[in-house]
């Protein structure tokens, strides 16, 4: 198993959750960030008052995937997420060693959303 965290813009959620959900995958943590790239923050103007804000609102996606999709689930992330500008994002791939369901006490593919089941048989 994996984890799939991609850092990416806050207009693009809700097109990267809707082609995740067409590919199957049903669980994902989103979470509000700030932080920066090269795009090294935004320069604003307001009132003649030139001001500079150095972290930029970013989303953080988080899944966790069988092996045997991940490269899969990254595509779509690219394609969705991508506007080819700079700040696009980024991708991390980490291995996940155990997963368990807290409140069954499954564990591993099985604690996974069961919406998964279908990704994995595809």
């Amino acid at each position: 198993m994996n984890k799939i965290e991609a850092v990416i813009r806050p207009e693009k959620l809700h097109d990267v959750r809707t082609a995740l959900l067409a590919r199957g995958i049903g669980g994902m943590t989103v979470t509000e960030v700030l932080g920066f790239g090269r795009q090294r923050g935004n320069h604003y103007s307001y009132r003649g008052t030139s001001y500079e804000a150095t972290f930029i609102k970013k989303v953080k996606l988080e899944v966790v995937v069988p092996e045997n999709i991940t490269d899969s689930v990254v595509d779509v992330l690219v394609a969705n997420a991508r506007t080819g500008s700079v700040g696009d994002g980024k991708i991390f791939v980490t291995p996940i060693s155990r997963v368990v369901r807290v409140r069954t006490g499954e564990e591993n593919e099985n604690a996974l959303t069961p919406a998964l089941e279908s990704a994995v048989v595809s």
